[in-house]
């Protein structure tokens, strides 16, 4: 039998600490799929199309991992349909974890035979969240260290003054 896990999240951008949960799940799991959640309540930098193509890009050469959208509908209902039985989700520090604690209570009784697996990313990516990369990016800092070369280079041209050539 196949442990498949989801992985959900706006990812905007993915990032290294993205990355680092990506691959601590596939130690425990067989196959784990990104799922790019549509969020109406975030205000994105970059297209559901340009965070799907970024993500791909990273994780080109991972084996047992897609990428896919959840447009709209439930993650509980993607998560069935999927046959997915855990939703993957990184927590850095407490504020996190209290609200995806909420939402694995939430998930588990629109589909019960789901579990939440929380896992905490490399102690370097404790600080990283896509927020604080996309403004340090956007106001010209280096975060060559928190994302990959191929992202890094979709924040460059987002940086004002610049023409994005997507």
């Amino acid at each position: 039998m196949i442990r498949k896990a989801i992985y959900p999240g706006t990812f905007d951008p993915f990032t290294n600490g993205h990355l680092d949960v990506l691959e601590r799940a596939l130690n425990i799991f067989d196959y784990v799929e990104v799922v790019l959640a549509e969020n109406s309540q975030k205000q994105t930098l970059f297209s559901v199309e340009e965070r799907l193509d970024m993500i791909r890009r990273v994780v080109l050469d991972i084996p047992n991992v897609n990428v896919d959208v959840l447009h709209d509908g439930l993650l509980a209902d993607y998560a069935r349909q999927a046959g997915a039985k855990a939703i993957v989700r990184g927590v850095r520090q407490v504020k996190d974890f209290e609200y995806e604690f909420q939402m694995s209570l939430l998930n588990r009784h629109l589909y019960p035979e789901v579990t939440t697996v929380f896992l905490m990313p490399n102690v370097k990516y404790t600080y990283v969240a896509s927020s604080i990369i996309r403004e340090v990016a956007l106001l010209g800092g280096d975060v060559s260290k928190f994302v990959h070369p191929y992202v890094l280079d979709r924040l460059l041209l987002k940086r004002p003054g610049r023409r994005s050539q997507s």
